[in-house]
């Protein structure tokens, strides 16, 4: 015996069939498309231009980026942000503030610091030493003397090796303020190097840190650098690739 549809039936089947497809190409495509990088910029303390905030205008894979202040680290960071950019000059942090940076990164949040930022937590060793990589110091210490600065300086720039943050980014000329006598560690990883001489040889480093990914540049003073084409994409790989989003 053949068992015939109502055409009402066979209609309503194929509807939820049509609906199933789409749900299902739906639920695909929202899985394949991945997840904006969740970053924070953290300015304050040190004069800079507003076209700073240009310079991540068309960083690919950038969701919201909200800017705060180093008051930001009083807050338990962990899980909220894929990584930090830090344009800041914040001599010191209270004790909770440090703790929550330091649970920030041991969670694995990517850090990526760029010029002034290097002045950052002048007498955190554990930032300096394990993350960051390198500092510049405002005194003598030691035999070692206080770093110093030129503006307006020719920088010719190169790459030190293969690296994904230095995807895209060739040899090239910037005009930018320079800083020279670093305290560096010595398990950098160099990305960017020049032979100018009012600068030091390391531009830009990986930090040695072991939890999380940590991109130092000390490049990117003013309007200069952030409208440089290769600044630019400099600033972007190393957002992405401390964000995790690039191997």
């Amino acid at each position: 015996m053949i068992s015939r549809q109502d055409p009402c039936t066979k209609r309503l089947a194929l509807a939820v069939g049509i609906l199933f497809l789409a749900l299902s190409a739906t639920t695909a495509s929202a899985a394949e498309e991945p997840r904006p990088i969740r970053a924070l910029i953290v300015t304050g303390g040190h004069f800079h231009d507003a076209a700073f905030y240009g310079l991540f205008t068309d960083c690919e894979g950038l969701g919201e980026t909200p800017v705060e202040t180093s008051d930001v680290y009083k807050k338990d960071l962990r899980g909220k942000y894929d990584v930090i950019v830090m344009y800041d000059f914040t001599r010191d942090l209270d004790d909770a503030s440090r703790k929550n940076l330091r649970d920030y990164v041991e969670s694995g949040g990517g850090v990526v610091i760029l010029h002034h930022a290097l002045l950052d937590f002048q007498t955190w060793t554990w930032w300096s030493e394990n993350v960051a990589g390198g500092r510049y110091r405002l005194q003598r210490e030691g035999q070692s003397p206080s770093s110093s600065v030129k503006d307006d300086q020719q920088i010719h720039v190169k790459a030190a090796g293969p690296h994904p943050v230095l995807e895209g980014v060739g040899p090239f000329h910037i005009q930018d303020e320079a800083y020279k006598n670093l305290w560096m560690s010595d398990r950098i990883k160099p990305l960017l190097t020049t032979d100018n001489p009012t600068s030091d040889v390391n531009l830009a480093w990986v930090g040695p840190c072991e939890t999380a990914r940590v991109v130092a540049i000390q490049l990117g003073h003013g309007r200069t650098a952030f409208r440089h084409p290769s600044y630019r994409t400099l600033v972007h790989n190393a957002v992405r690739w401390a964000a995790g989003k690039t191997r």
